[in-house]
């Protein structure tokens, strides 16, 4: 059970930075979504609307989009462009309020596509604009915030070199500044000019490793020059950096989908359940498919992992985490509770013959049990709201163990062409 967290953990940074490589796509799977729901699609407005957001003139596309939007009310992909258009127009904005008010419209736009059934990673980060129309803060100086807000105005209309200038310019203030060093790399990707922008992309990682953005950005421009195995790499530590967070598992999927391959998300339903209702009272409650059979390693499985989960609530986890003021479900509890599964299974005298029977979310955690590898499997695949925040200290200690899981479970290599 794979937990994504939906929100963003940078300042809001418009997706179209992604485009084109993402933005294909995001637009392939907007128009899949939305074909029956396009009745203005062969009129050449639109072509010509499209034309312009897809080329980065967000101020000349914006005008024709909103025309395209009264004109065809239920054309769910010229509303979604039009409420994106809108938000970087309103980084072209001067005057303070009026920007304010054009990221609220964004919004509003955005919302009038989701009632319309639109759902799209695109949506989402208009979505994604607070209601109160606040603006992200690149920097505490406010020379730079000032030079990163104009280049981002640049982009806005598309003019690369003029942003890219701009970019540079906020790097030369502050040099740890993240996003100059992420949005110069990519002006220099749209402008196709991948190899300087994998330089800066990975300027940007080695002033912060653990966000996602300039992984995936990076795995994006490797893409486009065909080094697929060495993008594969970059995706999977997006993914290392932030692993509750949507973007990253899109950018792999991405690749996997361009590489003829799938991701495999491993999944393992649970049959057992701990409940405390009231102190001292922990029950244990199994699923009526692990008793109907005497014997079945299946239902042995989980009444091992039922148990030990229920000496965890009990005295264990005050034994293990003493600075912790109440209970909560761990990494720790978690692990060693799969581990004992697998240790009881195995150590069975009737193991080997009753392994078929074993359903086959159990084999796969044998076999990462066996690579040493079960704790990132469960920040990863089994993390909860209380697991999750195990994450940063064991990222901390064990990126590579994490690296290896998603390698060897979770992204297979590309298919032979």
């Amino acid at each position: 059970m794979l937990s994504l967290s939906l929100t963003r953990r940078s300042p809001l940074v418009c997706l179209w930075r992604a485009l084109p490589a993402f933005g294909l796509l995001l637009i392939l799977t907007a128009l899949s979504a939305a074909q029956a729901q396009e009745p203005g699609r062969d009129d050449p407005q639109r072509h010509e609307a499209f034309a312009l957001f897809e080329q980065g003139k967000m101020v000349d596309a914006m005008p024709l989009l909103e025309a395209l939007s009264a004109k065809y009310p239920s054309d769910i992909v010229v509303r979604e462009r039009w409420a994106f258009a809108t938000l970087l127009y309103a980084d072209t904005i001067v005057d303070p309020e009026q920007r304010k008010k054009a990221r609220i419209r964004t919004r509003k736009i955005a919302l009038e596509a989701q009632k319309l059934g639109d759902n799209s990673p695109l949506l989402q980060t208009a979505l994604e604009v607070p209601e109160d129309g606040s603006e992200p803060v690149f920097s505490n100086r406010k020379e730079v915030d000032e030079a990163m807000k104009a280049a981002e105005a640049d982009f806005a209309r598309g003019d690369y070199d003029k942003a890219r200038n701009g970019y540079i310019r906020a790097t030369l203030l502050e040099p740890n500044n993240y996003h100059a060093a992420l949005f110069t790399g990519d002006v220099y990707f749209k402008q196709h000019v991948e190899g300087s922008a994998g330089e800066w992309f990975a300027r940007a990682v080695q002033i912060d490793p653990d966000r996602e953005t300039a992984y995936r950005y990076w795995g994006d421009a490797l893409m486009a020059l065909g080094k697929n195995e060495e993008a594969r790499v970059k995706f999977i530590e997006a993914i290392v950096a932030e692993p509750y967070n949507r973007r990253p598992w899109q950018g792999a999927q991405k690749w996997a989908h361009e590489n003829k391959t799938e991701l495999h998300l491993l999944k393992l339903q649970d049959k057992s359940q701990v409940t405390v209702k009231d102190e001292g009272n922990i029950n244990v409650t199994l699923d009526d498919s692990t008793l109907k059979k005497k014997g079945d390693p299946n239902g042995i499985a989980w009444v091992v992992y039922g148990l030990s989960r229920a000496g965890w609530r009990g005295d264990r986890f005050k034994k293990e985490f003493p600075n912790e003021p109440q209970y909560r479900h761990t990494m720790r509890e978690e692990a060693d509770s799969l581990d004992l599964m697998v240790r009881v299974l195995k150590e069975r005298k009737d193991y080997a013959k009753k392994t078929k029977e074993l359903d086959p979310g159990l084999l796969e955690v044998i076999q990462i049990d066996e690579a040493g590898l079960l704790e990132p499997y469960v920040l990863l695949n089994r993390a909860d709201t209380e697991i999750s925040r195990d994450y940063p200290a064991y990222r901390a200690a064990n990126r590579e163990k994490v690296r290896a899981y998603l390698d060897q479970f979770v992204v297979p290599k590309a298919a032979m062409k």
